[in-house]
């Protein structure tokens, strides 16, 4: 288990990256567009429209960001309210669920993908395809599955060993 947590940590860091990577670009091509407005006095059509085709990326991948934080909505109140082993099994079933719709996320997402064969226009010259935009829904299903895989130890949060500076599975910590 200790294994497929390191796993998903360093996928998770790589795809905080990804979300950097793209927020920076949407950033720099936003201010190409106001220097040019600054300089010349015309808009550059083309900087809203590319900048744009980054927000399904960032919006999905911090799908899985923000899942594998627990910082997604969770119902606490209720898991503090019933006995631990009904808290335990609704733990379980909301893992379940994610499943399907990581499952789903990838099957359909592929669909989706593959069968796209559209362009953005983003200015006269320069066109996107649409699978760019596409891919991000099946590769989103793919990171939740890989961070699914921990299975109840996304649930406990990493109890930190202080002499190694390292997370350690809870069961270690025991």
């Amino acid at each position: 288990m200790h294994v497929l947590r390191r796993f998903s940590d360093i996928l998770n860091y790589a795809v905080i990256a990804a979300c950097v990577a793209c927020l920076l670009a949407m950033l720099a091509i936003s201010f190409i567009g106001f220097f040019a407005m600054a300089i010349t006095g015309e808009a550059l059509s083309w900087t809203y429209s590319l900048a744009r085709l980054f927000v399904p990326w960032i919006g999905m991948l911090s799908i899985t960001v923000a899942f594998k934080a627990g910082e997604h909505v969770a119902m606490n109140m209720l898991l503090r309210i019933v006995p631990a082993p009904v808290a335990h099994g609704l733990q379980m079933l909301s893992l379940a669920v994610l499943g399907v719709f990581a499952a789903m996320l990838v099957w359909y997402g592929w669909d989706f993908f593959i069968e796209s064969s559209q362009y953005y226009m983003v200015s006269d010259q320069f066109q996107v395809h649409h699978r760019w935009v596409s891919a991000c829904v099946p590769i989103t299903g793919l990171v939740l599955l890989f961070h699914l895989a921990c299975g109840r130890a996304l649930l406990e949060p990493p109890h930190l060993d202080l002499s190694t500076d390292d997370a350690v599975p809870p069961e270690a910590s025991r």
